[in-house]
């Protein structure tokens, strides 16, 4: 099983540091889709990916969701420290998008390892930046991009090596914060183009250039 310690920085912590995190860590796992915080919970400790993915998303009051950032392996929620260093509620919601195995540190030893040691405060200063630059981007995505460019936008950006983006038409309306049916719409559009393919909770890149040409649309 993939431990946190093989993830840099904590592969460099002090001994000491090392010998408080094997006493005081959790691993816990959870499965596809399942909730794992909810807006207004109270934040106990500092999490991380070990294995997985998760996706931090908004709520408005008509149910309607929008994906804010996406924690990968090897990466912590940054909201959740923010929570925790701040006596703060959790201000989003979180949910797995595949089956995924985290590590918690409790309040109390992340506090200790932030305090003792400097790769730690390094990490918790590097999570914020790229947070801030995350949100930036989908703020700029959302309000200078039209629904059929961001959704070409979407397959662009997450889609494997191979082209592949594993992900349901309401798995990407949640991400852009639609319904489902407009998803599905612009798809038939982009499979009429033969920009895409599509096939069960998977979307196939059948032109590069094409959806590259959605996005640069002004």
């Amino acid at each position: 099983m993939i431990k946190l310690e093989s993830y840099s920085p904590f592969s460099t912590l002090t001994a000491s540091g090392k010998k408080r995190l094997r006493e005081g860590l959790v691993s816990r796992h959870s499965a596809s889709a399942a909730p794992l915080l909810f807006k207004g919970q109270q934040i106990s400790g500092a999490y991380f990916v070990l294995e997985g993915r998760l996706r931090v998303y908004s709520l408005a009051p008509n149910g309607t969701e929008a994906t804010m950032y996406f924690i990968d392996a090897g990466e912590t929620c940054v909201f959740a420290l923010n929570s925790l260093f701040n006596d703060l509620l959790y201000p989003a919601w979180v949910q797995a998008e595949s089956a995924t195995t985290l590590a918690f540190l409790p309040g109390p030893l992340f506090r200790t390892l932030f305090a003792e040691e400097p790769v730690i405060r390094d990490l918790t200063v590097r999570t914020l930046s790229t947070l801030v630059f995350r949100l930036m981007a989908e703020l700029e995505e959302v309000h200078s991009f039209k629904l059929n460019q961001r959704l070409a936008n979407l397959l662009l950006t997450h889609a494997s090596s191979a082209g592949s983006l594993a992900m349901t038409q309401q798995q990407m309306a949640f991400h852009l914060g639609t319904t489902r049916e407009v998803v599905a719409r612009l798809l038939r559009e982009f499979v009429a183009l033969d920009y895409v393919e599509t096939r069960r909770g998977v979307s196939l890149i059948r032109d590069v250039a094409g959806l590259r040409r959605v996005v640069s649309q002004s």
